[in-house]
């Protein structure tokens, strides 16, 4: 690793967007403790852009979030890109790298991330895989429980197909608060019972986000606004129940003045103060 020192619990960070790469260059000491990046939309780039990067990760601790590696797909795992992978994170010296519980190609990428049939058999394919690319990247990740808007053949409940997949992969939980809370009102469950249910001792990131309100009873996870104060409250419960995780303020498009977002930032901080869990609790990142 570089001589940034391991991500702390109480870490705060906020995605690594192109929109956002002067006023990222230009933020005081402190502003954030880390940023997180899509290898996809970095590997390979070059420029202004790849220069930037360059400067960024050597101030900054990087995390990064798979789009398209499809864990629950069919096709065989793109090992060429896996390695592609493995060299950016050892370049950029990558603590931390997660992607998504879902699936997002069939014969070509289908460019959203959909949902997985909570079977034993999904459990066993998912797992498989994970192990798999953990064996190529030669690291742990972390997995995202996901929003999503259908829902295939449940035959277990999603927590206990999260669960299972984490246990049999031996991997980590990246814990979207958003996407629980988006779910719960969408698929009618309790946000509450479903964060219970989530094991905490593998928790190693926390995403929060804000959604669109299509309706009463349909929320979209969008990434485009500022958080709900109900997301906020899940947030706190997540502290209180499992303690501090490095959590990461999400946000892809709508960008309001930075200001707003070191807000938020700072929203986040307040909210770990005031809901932290006795001592005792620990995470690997």
């Amino acid at each position: 690793m570089n001589g940034h020192p391991p991500l702390s619990t109480d870490a705060v960070g906020v995605g690594l967007r192109r929109a956002l790469i002067d006023p990222l260059l230009a933020a005081p000491a402190g502003a954030f403790d880390f940023l997180e990046c899509a290898p996809e939309n970095w590997i390979r780039v070059g420029g202004r852009l790849g220069e930037a990067l360059e400067t960024l990760s050597a101030r900054h601790p990087i995390t990064c979030h798979g789009l398209s590696l499809s864990l629950g797909g069919c096709t065989p795992l793109d090992e060429t890109f896996l390695n592609r992978v493995r060299r950016f994170l050892d370049r950029h010296q990558v603590r931390l790298y997660s992607e998504h519980l879902s699936y997002c190609s069939d014969d070509g990428q289908l460019y959203d991330l959909l949902p997985i049939p909570f079977t034993e058999e999904a459990v066993h394919h998912v797992a498989a895989r994970i192990r798999q690319t953990q064996d190529i990247l030669g690291r742990r990740i972390a997995v995202e429980n996901v929003s999503y808007y259908a829902a295939p053949h449940q035959a277990m409940t999603e927590t206990d197909f999260v669960n299972a997949v984490l246990a049999e992969a031996d991997c980590d939980l990246l814990l979207d608060v958003n996407n629980i809370f988006v779910n719960a009102i969408n698929h009618r469950y309790d946000a509450h019972r479903f964060l219970a249910a989530m094991p905490g001792e593998r928790i190693a990131c926390i995403h929060v986000a804000g959604h669109y309100d299509e309706a009463e009873d349909l929320k979209v996870d969008t990434h485009g606004a500022a958080v709900k104060d109900a997301v906020w409250n899940l947030l706190g419960e997540a502290y209180h129940r499992f303690g501090p995780r490095p959590t990461l303020l999400e946000r892809d498009f709508n960008f309001p003045p930075f200001a707003e977002l070191l807000d938020e930032l700072d929203t986040v901080r307040r909210t770990l103060d005031t809901q932290r869990a006795p001592a005792g609790h620990s995470v690997r990142v």
